[in-house]
């Protein structure tokens, strides 16, 4: 097979203290490993030198390659570029920081080998605060375990190996990098977890907090539609619109009750609120049909990466 064997795909955000350090590491690692490889820096519109130190770097190392977005994106944006830009076929994705280990790469790559598509980090002795970073983590990989079925224990770990056919065919948007485990159970992916080291921050400021809490739950909300329901889209569209039916009856039969023995609530008000839910209902159940006609004929992205990922999945195994 032509081109590299094992390509790393790092985002950075405003990590230039850390990118000088982390490239001698992974360099360091790969070359004692043997193996052929490329790394892949994406700086994410970073505010500081950041850039212009990895671009120096390049210069002087084909092996590694730098993308630049204009401006910040987010960090599962400046992953997906890189994922699209990697030529290997084992793709290995891992935080800026520090706070991964490059020495843990080896370990990624046996389970890759032994037939498995993902391969996800589990962080050990996790050097992050309490109340902040460990605390909401715990209970929004609990949650994501409920929701989707895949129980993996640590969404949050960026230190993931995946085989390049399935990875490549994901599509990744919002924070949406954290659910890729998830996604790939459509296709029937092998996904195997493995303990990781995690390091203390040792320069800069976490990019994340209690903030990002919201487009979790979002973006949890997403998943499950798609994870639960890509199969059946009628049925979940259905679902939303017999609720919305549901509203608009009990709404209507207030605003009778209402003409008919009086209240404190306007007529004209429940009766609209009833022909806002009634449409809403109907746009639903129609957008589900849509959806289902798309679904059976094939035209979906998501039906589309299923093929794919199965099939990759049985090359892989």
């Amino acid at each position: 097979m032509s081109g590299p064997r094992l390509s790393v795909v790092v985002p950075l955000y405003n990590e230039e203290e850390s990118v000088g350090l982390l490239y001698e590491k992974l360099k360091s690692m790969l070359a004692a490993a043997g193996w052929t490889y490329e790394i892949v820096f994406v700086d994410d519109g970073s505010a500081d030198r950041t850039f212009e130190l990895a671009k120096g770097l390049a210069q002087a190392d084909t092996s590694l390659r730098v993308v630049r977005f204009r401006r910040n994106y987010g960090q599962t944006a400046a992953m997906a570029a890189g994922i699209q830009y990697a030529r290997a076929e084992i793709i290995i994705t891992m935080d800026g920081d520090l706070q991964n280990d490059p020495a843990d790469i080896p370990a990624f790559v046996d389970k890759i080998d032994e037939g498995y598509d993902v391969v996800a980090g589990i962080r050990q002795r996790r050097q992050d605060k309490l109340i902040t970073r460990r605390i909401p983590s715990k209970i929004a990989n609990w949650l994501i375990g409920c929701v989707t079925g895949v129980p993996i224990k640590d969404n949050g770990c960026s230190l993931k190996a995946y085989r390049s056919s399935l990875i490549k065919s994901i599509p990744l948007y919002s924070d949406m990098h954290r659910f890729i485990p998830a996604m790939a159970s459509l296709a029937g992916a092998r996904i195997i977890q493995i303990p990781v080291k995690h390091h203390a921050r040792q320069f800069g400021r976490s990019k994340y907090g209690l903030n990002r809490v919201y487009k979790v739950l979002v973006d949890l909300l997403v998943i499950k539609t798609i994870v639960g329901y890509c199969a059946r889209p009628m049925l979940w569209f259905s679902l939303m619109a017999f609720a919305c039916f549901g509203a608009a009856t009990v709404s209507l039969a207030a605003a009778i009750l209402r003409n008919a023995y009086g209240g404190q609530v306007s007529t004209v008000t429940m009766a609209g609120t009833s022909m806002a839910f009634w449409a809403t209902g109907i746009f639903l159940f129609l957008l589900g049909v849509l959806a289902d006609r798309f679904y059976a004929t094939g035209d979906t992205r998501i039906e589309g990466f299923t093929r794919l990922a199965r099939g990759s999945a049985r090359a892989g195994t």
